[in-house]
């Protein structure tokens, strides 16, 4: 790091969507300023949490290097673990012996799936949470359908919904049975999740609705009351758990472990601390935002751009989102996009079929995508600011 008292340091924590985004805007949104920009994560691979169901299934993605997409962008990468922040002197600690000081700080820690609730689930069950473990998922898969096996997918939300769907998709050979405690696609609309039930079946998913997953075995997962539904393989997609880091630091965070923010994404208990995306409890006038691509993007936006024009002296306005969509791919050839109102609940429009798999895919190659076109213009990547359901709080 430079010497240079006078420079502004900013340290970016976590290089997935949000963070990738808030670093190459900031710093692009800072070039004329005496701003240091420093992007520090564990690996120097970005990875496409939208697309790991498809790295589960068995396919292969780009290869996106963090140094090449940063090239140009005047960010510093820092490729290493942070193992603590301390508020009080602005510093954060590395695996080793690095240290890095900061004038502000943007929290983009995102999250993972939470296998710690259900026993077995932590030894027995795969995740999403990472593209090595990802990718040797899908060579176990294809073992087990040289043997006509069978997989559990534990969790009916969007991404088990993706996963499970892909799976039986790409192995036809297998028995696929979806596990959850809801109804799959519960968010959506009456049409788009008849819809979604046909596609299950056309692809010969088998349901366990309302049923609770207790333990996680090696070969099944037992269900309340004692029944075992055989799984040669188990992925887990339920349940989320963020990093530890805030709240171990004394910041502010809410009972999830989010940091608590203000109108304009600052800590409320340490304001040099700004926290984006799956890291941060924002609240809007309709609700919560919940984490998701969709959502993060935005914040991370925001917040870039607040850095920029506080630096600059300027007023800022307060932070903004409405949902705008729910985009689900049911495989490579069929999809739904479920359009919503402003607080995530379904409005009256959907979209189906090979439509649904050109929007869906178009929203999932978008962020690379940006990061590029951010180092030299500003990019839009917020597809609502609510409208009437969020003026009120602007």
């Amino acid at each position: 790091m430079s010497t240079n008292t006078t420079t502004h340091r900013i340290v970016v924590l976590g290089a997935g969507y949000t963070g990738m985004l808030a670093a190459i805007r900031l710093a692009r949104r800072t070039r004329k300023l005496d701003v240091r920009v420093t992007l520090v994560n564990p690996s120097d691979r970005f990875t496409e949490r939208l697309r790991m169901h498809q790295v589960a299934a068995g396919q292969e993605l780009t290869n996106h290097n963090i140094p090449a997409i940063l090239d140009g962008s005047g960010v510093e990468f820092v490729q290493g673990w942070a193992t603590s922040i301390d508020p009080r002197t602005q510093r954060v600690y590395l695996e080793g012996t690095a240290t890095l000081h900061y004038d502000e700080l943007i929290y983009a820690l995102g999250s993972s799936t939470d296998t710690s609730t259900v026993p077995g689930a932590a030894d027995h069950a795969w995740t999403l949470n990472d593209p090595r473990a990802a990718r040797r998922f899908a060579e176990q898969l294809a073992v087990v359908e040289a043997n006509g096996g069978t997989v559990a997918v534990c969790g009916g939300g969007l991404t088990g919904l993706e996963a499970a769907t892909e799976i039986a998709e790409q192995h036809p050979g297998l028995t696929v049975t979806l596990i959850s405690s809801g109804e799959p696609g519960a968010m959506m609309g009456d049409k788009a999740r008849a819809y979604l039930n046909k596609a299950l079946d056309r692809l010969g998913i088998v349901r366990e609705l309302g049923r609770h997953v207790t333990k996680v075995l090696p070969d099944a997962v037992e269900l309340a009351g004692g029944e075992l539904i055989s799984a040669d393989l188990t992925l887990w997609t339920t349940g989320v758990r963020v990093s530890p880091l805030a709240a171990e630091a004394g910041i502010d965070t809410d009972a999830r472990g989010l940091i608590v923010v203000d109108p304009t994404l600052r800590s409320v208990s340490h304001p040099t601390i700004y926290a984006v995306g799956d890291a941060a409890a924002v609240r809007q006038a309709w609700g919560q935002i919940h984490g998701t691509c969709q959502s993060g993007l935005p914040t991370a936006a925001y917040a870039a751009d607040t850095i920029a024009r506080r630096l600059r002296g300027k007023t800022v306005r307060p932070f903004r989102f409405g949902y705008f969509h729910q985009p689900v791919s049911l495989g490579r050839k069929d999809g739904i996009i479920q359009f919503t109102k402003a607080d995530d609940t379904p409005g009256r429009f959907y979209l189906t079929g090979r439509a649904a798999v050109m929007y869906k895919e178009s929203v999932s190659s978008t962020p690379p995508f940006a990061f590029k076109m951010s180092q030299k213009m500003t990019v839009s990547v917020q597809l609502s600011k609510g409208g009437k359901a969020t003026r009120a709080a602007a």
